[in-house]
């Protein structure tokens, strides 16, 4: 076997950075995860690929100076037109299992407050392909100048995929094409993207009887296995056909048990028979086997459409629907009409009257009505009529229409609503006609045309109605276009007037209108009222927290100011220190216009005045607080974190140095700073290197540096840095360091690589070898690994240096390659030297190490170093 090791070598200018000042957001998205693969497509756009259910990892890479945060937003794909914001406010965007829908645009915005926002973006494409349908459709037409039938046999098959599919047609194990048989056709429909071929069997001979397969296939996109269905046509072969045991519309009475049968009257193959329902599922309680729908003690909620369709993928589907009405009534309603013709709207002698009684059934033309007065059935005449199906009326209603009305027409009149024969209570409703019968008038109550309630508390808007017959009050928004009530919808019945509102809040605000309904009183033009309802809610203030630095005897003034809230006023303001109450702030004039804010003034800052601040604000409904932490301490340091290879290693050591550098925020806010704090502690331990580190007259945006030394390969450290000054301690930052081999040295003798970094010192496996290359140490070796294979440590003879390793034995085969490029090395000088420890152990290793140098931009090796 033979192993190659590869290193590219190459002549790279050397570029100096300028040293620390602030810096906008620059920002790269690179791909990490199981991507596979990121292309350039035709408009130079980023296009990352990956398979459906597997992970997404984008990492957005920053620069900058101080750290930009970063922010993640998509654009939605082909799924939906739709924007999505996922405001992950993180580096790293992983996506657990991507589904196709998640495919699309995602940008990754970082910013530190310096220049404008960097903004970079990256198209996800999500592969899938999903299993293919495959029906069969036939055509049967006449050629009458030959006196036969030619029988015309489409199979098609369609599959959602992106990209999109390939298709191969089989019969049997030979795959169709037009060039091999005239009888067949292969071609893609209009309008379906490449999502459905169709193969037609043209004048069908008795050899197209047979098995049909539909291969569809992506060409191993993203390791995406080709799928296929196939489809046996026999001359037997037919779509499918119902029939049902009931007609199409079956009435029946409330608590019966409903059996409906869907029975197959032909279909080859045997056809899947699918019970649903409309709107909504089965009702709790329903079966459907075999074809059969079973529901017991049926309810009038279990109206509706009921489908039986039956489908063997040959034609189209077979589709049966029995609607079904359960016999109910309900919501008995009556109206009284003034004569029309003389646009009266009271009752008077002399002229025309209708009653009118509706109820709401099912089925509704099979509900009869009968009218009595006094309690005796009312017997028609030439001044007593009774009308069904009024135009002006909802259908199904029944008009007692009383012409010339006499005073002999006063009483009571019942109108009755039954279903001659079932077994379903009757519905009455009773209207009393009278001198005393008069329209509806509508009012607020006195002293209820504003109702004032805090958030929260229930509300009662109330209106008064008077008349005889009282009709319902119907209830609705104002002051919102299409607005809905707090219950959700538009328009609310309320049989006393009263409208209640439970736990209010700021957006019921606004005015609401009464008004009389047209049924169960008088058919007139509603009368209506309106109340105004205003929630008061406590107030909202800003800064709810602020921090405030100031050198020391230098003044400080504190602002407390009210957003909003109801009322809309401060009645009270309270300053408190540490807790404690301070005097009131001056008051101000009566003549001058209501503040909307409060201030304090502080002198000097002191360490006696340095501490927590709050000011209450109250609007005699609440009370909101504004919060101040005044000090004379220093702001935190921010960490540099665009130094050029920071890690410097030691050869044949396991010690490295960092070089940590840092910007102070806002030195200017207060006294000057006079040392630092450093605190180092490697991870996992308790104790911890603190050291001083001196500064003097430390500017705005200059940078600090200073080396930590004796660091242990390949542990991590976190770093506190705490300003100083004469008031203090300030405020502490915190970070972590990594390990990281140095990479791409302008001097190739510095390039020193333990790998003990993920990266191994920027090192790749070699897309056109056999296998790859293993990172492993002593601790985290495969146990399965051949026996007596492999170094028990590192150079460096301690369980937890990291080593790059492969293995010889099965499955590998005689010249089988596993190759690391290295990056781009500057080679400028006319000696250069490259040195490696390297361990093969074993008598029949059959392995061979080579290392190649090729010049950048040449694409053979050009020499084996010896």
């Amino acid at each position: 076997m033979e192993v190659t090791c590869l290193l590219l070598l190459a002549l790279i200018p050397f570029h100096c950075r300028g040293q620390g000042v602030y810096a906008p957001a620059q920002a790269q998205i690179v791909h990490a995860g199981q991507a596979c693969v990121v292309k350039e497509d035709n408009i130079s756009e980023r296009v990352y690929t990956i398979r459906e259910g597997d992970t997404l990892v984008l990492q957005c890479l920053v620069t900058g100076h101080p750290r930009p945060q970063v922010r993640w937003t998509k654009t939605a794909g082909s799924a939906s037109d739709k924007f999505q914001e996922t405001s992950v406010f993180n580096e790293t965007l992983r996506i657990e299992r991507i589904a196709r829908t998640q495919g699309g645009r995602y940008y990754c915005k970082a910013e530190n407050g310096v220049g404008v926002p960097a903004i970079k973006s990256i198209r996800v494409d999500v592969q899938y392909l999903d299993e293919p349908v495959l029906t069969v459709h036939q055509t049967v037409s006449d050629v009458r100048g030959n006196f036969y039938q030619e029988k015309t046999v489409f199979l098609r098959c369609t599959v959602n995929s992106n990209p999109p599919a390939r298709f191969i047609w089989k019969r049997g194990s030979d795959t169709l094409s037009h060039s091999q048989d005239n009888g067949v056709d292969i071609y893609e429909p209009l309008y379906t993207q490449g999502e459905t071929k169709v193969l037609k069997l043209k004048n069908l001979r008795p050899q197209d009887y047979a098995s049909y397969t539909c291969q569809v296939s992506v060409r191993n996109v993203c390791g995406i296995p080709d799928k296929a269905i196939t489809f046996r046509l026999t001359n037997t072969t037919a779509p499918p056909a119902l029939k049902l045991s009931v007609n199409e519309t079956l009435v029946v009475n409330p608590g019966e048990n409903v059996t409906v049968q869907c029975l197959l009257t032909g279909g080859d193959p045997l056809p899947q028979l699918q019970w649903s329902h409309g709107p909504g599922p089965l009702p709790l309680g329903a079966l459907a086997q075999s074809g059969t729908l079973s529901i017991p003690s049926v309810q009038a909620r279990d109206s509706g459409y009921y489908n039986c369709t039956a489908t063997n993928n040959v034609g189209n589907p077979a589709k049966k629907t029995v609607n079904l009405l359960v016999r109910s009534m309900k919501n008995a309603t009556f109206q009284i009409t003034p004569d029309v013709i003389k646009e009266s709207e009271n009752i008077q002698l002399g002229q025309d009257l209708k009653l009118s009684c509706h109820v709401d059934a099912v089925p509704q033309e099979k509900v009869t009505y009968q009218w009595f007065k006094n309690g005796k059935p009312a017997r028609m005449s030439k001044r007593l009529l009774v009308t069904r199906n009024d135009p002006e009326l909802p259908a199904v209603t029944s008009s007692l229409e009383l012409i010339d009305l006499h005073f002999s027409d006063y009483g009571t009149y019942l109108c009755v609503a039954s279903f001659p024969g079932a077994p379903v209570p009757d519905l009455s409703v009773e209207v009393n006609i009278s001198s005393e019968t008069v329209p509806p008038t509508i009012s607020v109550p006195k002293g209820r045309a504003v109702v004032t309630v805090r958030e929260g508390s229930p509300a009662e808007l109330q209106c008064e109605v008077r008349g005889k017959p009282r009709p319902p009050v119907l209830w609705s928004r104002v002051d919102k276009e299409a607005a809905l009530l707090p219950s959700g919808l538009p328009l609310e019945e309320t049989p006393d007037g009263k409208l209640r509102l439970e736990h209010v809040s700021r957006d019921m605000s606004g005015t609401y209108r009464c008004q009389t309904a047209r049924y169960n009183g008088f058919n007139v033009r509603p009368r209506e009222a309106q109340v105004q309802l205003n929630v008061q809610f406590p107030p909202e203030v800003e800064p709810s927290s602020q921090d405030v630095r100031q050198a020391l005897g230098r003044p400080v003034l504190l602002r407390c100011s009210l957003l909003r809230g109801s009322p809309q006023r401060i009645a009270s303001a309270v300053w408190r220190f540490k807790g404690q109450l301070l005097p009131p702030p001056p008051a101000v004039p009566v003549a001058a216009e209501a503040p909307d804010h409060s201030e304090l003034r502080l002198d000097a800052v002191t360490r006696d005045s340095s501490g927590s601040y709050e000011c209450s604000i109250s609007n005699d409904v609440g009370s909101a607080t504004c919060l101040f932490q005044v000090s004379a301490k220093a702001y935190s340091p921010e960490f540099y974190f665009d130094t050029p290879n920071p890690t410097r290693s030691h050869k044949l050591s396991k010690n490295y140095s960092y070089v940590l550098q840092w910007t102070q925020r806002e030195p200017g806010a207060v006294d000057p700073l006079l040392n630092y704090r450093l605190s180092v502690r490697q991870l996992n331990q308790h104790n911890a290197m603190v050291k001083a580190i001196p500064v003097r007259r430390v500017e705005k945006g200059q940078l600090l540096e200073y080396i930590l030394t004796d660091l242990r390969v390949p542990h991590s450290y976190e770093v506190r840095l705490t300003p100083y000054t004469t008031f203090g301690a300030g405020d502490m930052a915190s970070r972590i360091i990594h390990y990281t081999e140095p990479i791409n040295s302008p001097n190739l003798s510095d390039n020193t690589c333990h790998f003990e970094d993920e990266k191994i010192c920027g090192y790749t496996q070699d897309l056109t070898d056999n296998f790859d290359w293993t990172r492993q140490n002593a601790l985290t070796q495969n146990p399965k690994r051949s026996p007596n294979t492999g170094p028990p440590t590192d150079i460096s003879g301690t369980p937890e240096g990291y080593y790059m390793f492969i293995e010889t034995s099965r499955p590998r085969e005689l010249g089988d390659r596993a190759r690391l490029v290295s990056p781009l090395y500057n080679a400028s000088a006319k000696f250069y030297c490259v040195s490696f420890f390297y361990h093969m152990y074993g008598k029949h290793i059959g392995g061979v190490g080579r290392i190649w140098a090729r010049e950048e931009g040449r694409a053979s090796l050009s020499e084996v170093l010896r």
